[in-house]
């Protein structure tokens, strides 16, 4: 089996070992692990916080990228609750516009919870109440839990969330990827999950993040985290069959030179590009890789291979296997910038249908030279529609529960029965004034639980989203749906 050196994150020392497919980093200039000090937790601290969150590494937005004006970002989370509201009517009949909406940026605030909805993570959830917590409570398996142990620190350690060892972030992550050996146990722990689990948390809590981890595996990206990593070596052949329509010239280079696909695509894929593209395009591609599946991998793969390989010019300062790998391990900046991978990626004609050929085809081929498969892996989804065609939810499974109460104070006035109104004496008022006591907080802290008196009836609740256009923003914003850490 052949090894790779640290930079491409994949060492492979034999069959066997070849489940620690993501381990390697730490040795990287360009990787996302930086020094020992910092893989121990003490990152410099005096480096200021991007806001997403990173303090520092390769990852740490330079505030390059323009952000959204707030007028237009608010109109698109109205758009967004709008489509959570009634999820199962706009992905059955309006799909596309989902669709475009995802391909244009999920807004920051409502991520998480779009994320969850798109994978099923959510009815998932809601068909699984109180397995999360179930399989949080088990001790675990010990031959997993002492390499979960090891590879905590290892994850985004320029991340405010993960940085400091034995921190929530980190417990929450150990958590996550421990439930997953359990509700899973004949597939175990891949190293390669766990940059995976630690995405979903940036944006969800540990029981979302568990679930939405639970679909990518078993529906997105199927068999990739098993043993032998038979799934992905299959996906690196489909990968350079297609690659010789988009790009013949880098498709002829790679060949020429015998570089094994899974040489440079490992990484990318199994770890849906979470530690190679700038932290805005990694979103960007996750909220497509949510909705379309996995051929937005696909494309990104293409789009970078076209690019750094696509031409005789870009070749000429690598002539052989080793400075064309160097080549693929410090892709440039600019073809990794949001704006420009996004576009090209959307451009990129390459759908589930061609992927689907030539997985058959390389799976044919997979058996005149490997023989059966030895993971029979479940068939792959290729986005939210497909898996919620395959589980139609219920109307129940897709309710949102909102958990902001907003308390109305009780009228002074007092109605006859003539219906008409009689105003209290000023005597009256000052007693009032005096017995009455403040109001409940309207927005109570989470260790405040809401009072049963502070229940909106429903006339009053539709009466106040009629008159307060962002109400319902307000409302989503702090629901039970927890759509954000950051």
């Amino acid at each position: 089996m052949a090894k790779l050196q640290s930079g491409n994150g994949v060492q492979w020392k034999d069959r066997r070992s070849q489940r620690g497919a993501v381990e390697s980093l730490a040795g990287h200039e360009s990787s996302s692990l930086g020094t020992d000090s910092e893989l121990n937790g003490f990152a410099n601290t005096e480096t200021q916080t991007d806001k997403y969150g990173f303090i520092g590494g390769a990852q740490q937005s330079a505030g390059e990228n323009a952000d959204i004006p707030p007028d237009v970002l608010r109109q698109r989370e109205a758009k967004w609750l709008d489509m959570l509201n009634s999820w199962d009517k706009w992905m059955a009949k309006k799909h596309k516009k989902v669709k475009l909406r995802c391909q244009k940026g999920i807004p920051p605030s409502l991520r998480g919870r779009a994320w969850l909805y798109l994978s099923g993570g959510k009815v998932k959830r809601e068909q699984n109440q109180g397995k999360f917590q179930e399989l949080d409570s088990q001790p675990g398996d010990p031959k997993w839990l002492d390499v979960i142990e090891k590879d905590l620190h290892r994850q985004f350690p320029f991340h405010e969330m993960f940085v400091a060892r034995g921190g929530h972030g980190q417990q929450d992550l150990f958590r996550v990827l421990k439930a997953y050996t359990l509700h899973r146990p004949e597939e175990g722990y891949c190293q390669a999950q766990a940059p995976i689990a630690a995405v979903l948390l940036m944006h969800m809590p540990a029981e979302d993040a568990f679930w939405g981890l639970v679909q990518i595996c078993e529906k997105y990206l199927p068999g990739y985290y098993s043993a032998g990593l038979e799934a992905i070596q299959l996906d690196g052949e489909i990968l350079f069959a297609l690659l010789k329509r988009v790009s013949p010239v880098a498709h002829r280079h790679l060949k020429k030179y015998k570089i094994d696909p899974i040489l440079y695509m490992t990484e990318w894929f199994m770890c849906a590009f979470s530690r190679t593209l700038p932290w805005v395009s990694v979103l960007r591609m996750w909220d497509m890789f949510f909705c379309e599946g996995v051929k937005i991998i696909f494309r990104v793969g293409l789009v970078l291979l076209k690019c750094m390989l696509g031409s005789q010019e870009k070749l000429k300062a690598c002539q052989g296997q080793y400075e064309t790998m160097e080549l693929l391990r410090s892709i440039e900046p600019r073809y990794m910038q949001e704006a420009f991978l996004v576009q090209e990626v959307i451009e990129l004609a390459m759908s589930e249908r061609d992927i689907e050929k030539e997985h058959l085809s390389q799976l044919r081929r997979w058996k005149e030279t490997h023989g059966e498969l030895h993971c029979k892996s479940p068939p792959r989804m290729h986005g939210a529609k497909a898996i919620m065609a395959a589980e139609p939810p219920s109307r129940q499974d897709l309710k949102q529960n909102p958990t902001i109460i907003v308390e109305v104070p009780q009228t002074t006035e007092s109605t006859t029965e003539k219906g008409e109104k009689t105003k209290k004496t000023k005597t009256e008022k000052v007693k009032d004034t005096k017995n009455t006591s403040p109001p409940p907080n309207p927005y109570p802290l989470p260790s405040d639980p809401p009072l049963p008196s502070d229940i909106l009836s429903p006339s009053e609740s539709q009466h106040l989203q009629k008159d307060t256009p962002l109400q319902g923003s307000n409302q989503s914003l702090s629901s039970a749906e927890h759509d954000t850490y950051l």
